[in-house]
């Protein structure tokens, strides 16, 4: 069985599902399964494997969901001497802990431009486990010369690419083109997509502009509601270099639920600084 489950474990994370992995880590007395047995839960609600069925496995299917929706790991234990195994019949007088630990793919992070902050930015994003994809119309800038990191560098129009890309909803991207116009672009695109992370690069007073031609063009006020921008966790930077870091943090804090795009009062104000370099070339 558990064979079973560690191949659609690998199957899940090739076809970028997310799913979470129930696995019994402790029992004591008699118990419906042995300590390491595994079942794997996915977000639309199959299911590979069992810890023993019953109730208590259905609590653990319903707590995996949770951890599917939280991106946290947790620990349940069951004793199967009260009523709550009593109502399965799987009254065995003992007891389990059972590891519920939810998996996602490798993260893939779609840098839009290829200037100087996206250089340091792709570097450092494939360092610490993000997939790196990078667009930008210029070859001078996009190549693999440049981004051999990259799993993928694209040289074609911004716009007409994003609206052929098959971008996941587990996907990250970040806007951090030349300039306001290429920006707008990709905005356009991305922002009606639903994203573990939108950012875009620029002063307040350059997002504001851009989220209100959007506006105008009648982009919904939710889908702007989902862009981090500025762009980054507030540490002061300056540098190309520095603010790659101050994004690449941010991006991190998102990945393990410690900042979210609900924190923003408003759409151009989700965060309290802006960088003092907005272009990346």
């Amino acid at each position: 069985m558990s064979q079973q489950v560690f191949e659609a474990i690998t199957r899940a994370l090739v076809d970028g599902e997310s799913a979470a992995l129930v696995t019994i880590i402790k029992t004591e007395g008699s118990t419906p399964q042995r300590v390491g047995a595994k079942m794997l839960v996915y977000a639309d609600g199959r299911t590979v494997g069992t810890i023993g069925g019953g109730c208590y496995e259905n609590d653990a299917f319903w707590k995996a969901r949770e951890a599917l929706e939280t991106r946290r790991p947790v620990v349940a234990s069951y004793e199967l001497t009260d009523d709550f195994a009593e109502e399965s019949g799987l009254v065995c007088g003992g007891q389990m802990e059972v590891y519920i630990e939810p998996l996602e793919p490798t993260p893939p992070l779609y840098i839009v431009g290829a200037g100087h902050i996206a250089y340091h930015l792709a570097a450092m994003a494939a360092g610490v486990g993000f997939r790196v994809h990078v667009v930008d119309d210029r070859e001078k800038f996009a190549n693999v010369e440049r981004f051999p990191d990259a799993a993928e560098v694209v040289v074609d129009s911004i716009p007409e690419w994003l609206h052929r890309a098959a971008i996941p909803t587990f996907a990250y991207a970040v806007i951090v083109t030349r300039g306001h116009r290429h920006d707008l672009d990709a905005l356009r695109v991305l922002a009606t997509h639903d994203l573990r992370y939108l950012g875009l690069i620029g002063s307040r007073a350059k997002v504001s502009r851009i989220f209100e031609s959007l506006m105008e063009e009648s982009m919904p006020a939710e889908c702007l509601r989902r862009v981090h921008a500025p762009i980054g966790l507030d540490i002061g930077a300056v540098t190309p270099q520095e603010i790659a870091v101050s994004i690449l943090a941010e991006l991190i804090a998102v990945k393990y639920g410690r900042a979210g795009r609900d924190d923003a009062e408003t759409p151009a104000h989700s965060l309290s600084w802006t960088p003092k370099s907005v272009e990346t070339s």
